[in-house]
């Protein structure tokens, strides 16, 4: 079975805005032998050759900063009048399933995504949204991954093409660009050009009523076929947050004769 990483490595990036940036501090082996002498065991009794443990502590590092699952929680504390789940309340059964992508490379920067769009494509490569599918929307802007421009670029879900995908029965879908929706500088520069109170944030507040989670920043979608393969997205366990790392990876399906 052939395996495709779908998530951008966890590192210190000098270009990342001051709300993505990760700091990890490196704890060399020979730092450990002094701890370990502290917990009572002669220098003596140390195994030959042993230089000691290597040890890293994150020491920053946002739950939105990396490839990760967003979870209703983010969106708002309710969901259709009930209390929205946290990343550890997300059922794991929604994180893993048939993979599709849609591909949208064409689309402009600040161009949403609508349902037109999707359901061109998927007419064009007679592919279908079928419930329990994870859904990777292809933008190709993690080219900017890394940047300092990386949150400025790319296309964006709608509301409207967000609310029919959970309608099709899909619990999970992602991005490969910085956010689901339009990129977060023009949302706000485009509110207070027009005063229009709805237009922030649409496609995330769409979670509002129907209960799903997306992920965003993923990588490497170019790897993919459109179909064929199972997608598996399981974030970190951390109780009560709105998001959390994930490793996102796709499994090619062996081919039957």
């Amino acid at each position: 079975m052939k395996i495709i990483d779908l998530s951008k490595p966890i590192q210190y990036n000098a270009s990342d805005p001051w709300f993505m940036k990760v700091k990890i501090k490196r704890k060399p082996h020979h730092k450990s032998r002094l701890l370990i002498r502290l917990l009572g065991l002669p220098l003596k009794l140390f195994p030959k050759q042993f230089s000691g443990w290597a040890d890293d502590t994150i020491q920053k590092m946002g739950v939105h900063a990396t490839t990760h699952i967003d979870a209703p929680w983010h969106y708002a504390p309710t969901c259709a009048g009930q209390p929205a789940k946290t990343i550890d309340q997300v059922p794991l059964d929604w994180c893993y399933g048939p993979g599709l992508v849609i591909d949208m490379k064409h689309k402009a920067d600040f161009d949403p995504i609508t349902i037109a769009d999707i359901e061109s494509f998927l007419n064009r490569e007679q592919l279908s949204v079928q419930p329990g599918m994870i859904v990777l929307i292809k933008t190709g802007r993690d080219q900017f991954n890394g940047t300092k421009d990386f949150h400025k670029k790319g296309t964006g879900m709608s509301a409207e093409a967000t609310r029919w995908l959970i309608e099709k029965g899909i619990k999970v879908m992602g991005i490969d660009q910085w956010g689901w929706d339009l990129p977060l500088p023009y949302l706000i520069q485009k509110a207070k050009e027009t005063g229009n109170a709805e237009l922030f944030w649409e496609a995330h507040l769409v979670g509002r009523d129907l209960e799903y989670c997306h992920m965003e920043q993923l990588v490497n979608l170019d790897a993919l076929p459109y179909s064929g393969f199972d997608i598996a997205v399981f974030p970190l366990k951390i109780v009560g947050a709105s998001a959390a790392p994930a490793r996102v990876v796709a499994m090619m399906r062996e081919k039957t004769v």
